[in-house]
């Protein structure tokens, strides 16, 4: 059995991934935002990777899947748009309140006055276009744990993928309109395996001096590139091969064998990588694989999460921020535990607020154009 025939793209688990992903991050962060400590599962993949990297991961692996398929029944233009919705309107919205909702009440409570302005401005401006300049506002956060670990005021460190999945939009955009989805889907792959062949060659360098443990070599920056500023070369490779594997299964969805004994090897490979090494190079395509894999077989009991409500991209945007308040208030003191609950209960309280207020009224203009460039009724469309 192929994906094809087991995967239905609209009754399936991906809704119930994306929420486990995004709650895991918030787990991630439980330590160094709690107490200052770092993840305690390091240690168990040699450094390699954690529970937060690894759903950031997971994240642009069920992206990659999804948008190819978008990709294949949309133009450029109104695919932009669709993940322009997707995007800005939550991500504004979270800057716009952390910055003249929550910095000047975390002001007011600390510093006994409501705090600078034209600070929340710089961090709202700073970070407007998705990349992330501006981390703090003032020294608001300076002395929560996490603060005094960086000695530094972090808002929403979660943030920083977002310039990535933007970058990767851009090229799937390209590869729209130049007609790479529909007539040349083979190019995916092959692009897949550039990157992929970049991922090998780090292995291979740095295996003789760390074992099979490696770490990815750090190459230097792109850019800058006007609105964004510089991305990081190592993470766009990285980020960027997940995300195209995902689009490759995707496009050769009736290929890919669906089998409960691959899932097993998989995940052998997943495990064994994480614990032994080579981990970028075994561990990712075996992970991208289990992530679909699941997406397909989980139990229909669990299809209609995240199918109307989709609360998973406003947790991962407002859990730092609750996690910091939280944090200052003293609530990490009561154990880890108690703390995730609590950071995930407001996490999910703004979640549900911002899909309800802003991403679902945002989603529904995706079939919007101006009056210029609509087809007459009864026209042919494009």
């Amino acid at each position: 059995m192929t994906l094809q025939t087991r995967y239905d793209p609209k009754a399936n688990g991906l809704g119930l991934l994306r929420l486990v992903l995004a709650l895991a991050v918030l787990v991630a962060h439980s330590w160094p935002l709690g107490s200052g400590a770092a993840n305690p599962g390091l240690g168990l993949t040699h450094g390699q990777t954690d529970l937060g990297t690894l759903a950031v991961d997971g994240f642009f692996v069920l992206s990659g899947f999804l948008v190819a398929a978008s990709g294949r029944r949309l133009g450029p233009l109104r695919f932009a748009w669709h993940r322009f919705l997707r995007i800005f309107p939550g991500l504004w919205t979270c800057l716009l309140v952390l910055a003249f909702v929550l910095a000047p009440l975390v002001s007011l409570a600390t510093r006994g006055r409501l705090g600078d302005p034209g600070a929340s401005l710089a961090y709202a401006w700073g970070n407007w276009f998705g990349n992330p300049h501006v981390w703090g506002i003032g020294d608001l956060f300076a002395e929560t744990p996490y603060g005094r670990l960086t000695d530094a005021s972090v808002f929403n460190g979660s943030l920083w993928s977002l310039v990535y999945e933007l970058s990767c939009y851009a090229g799937m955009i390209a590869l729209i309109a130049t007609g790479v989805l529909r007539r040349c889907p083979w190019l995916v792959p092959l692009l897949a395996l550039a990157a992929y062949v970049v991922i090998v060659s780090d292995f291979l360098r740095t295996v003789g001096t760390h074992g099979l443990a490696t770490r990815p070599v750090q190459r230097g920056a792109i850019g800058p590139i006007p609105l964004i500023g510089a991305l990081n070369l190592q993470m766009t490779i990285y980020l960027g091969f997940l995300f195209l594997l995902g689009a490759t299964i995707q496009l050769y969805r009736h290929r890919v064998p669906v089998h409960p004994m691959l899932a097993l090897v998989a995940f052998s490979a997943f495990a064994g990588s994480m614990l032994v090494g080579g981990f970028f190079v075994v561990g990712l395509p075996a992970f991208a694989y289990l992530l679909v894999w699941a997406a397909s077989v989980l139990p229909q009991a669990v299809h209609g999460i995240g199918r109307r409500h989709d609360y998973s991209y406003g947790i991962y945007i407002y859990a730092f921020p609750v996690q910091q308040v939280i944090a200052l208030a003293g609530g990490a003191a009561w154990g880890v535990l108690p703390y995730i609950v609590l950071s995930a209960s407001g996490a999910l309280v703004l979640a549900t607020l911002s899909w309800h207020l802003v991403e679902r009224p945002a989603l529904l203009l995706k079939d919007w154009a101006p009056r210029s460039v609509r087809t007459p009724v009864g026209a042919a469309p494009n």
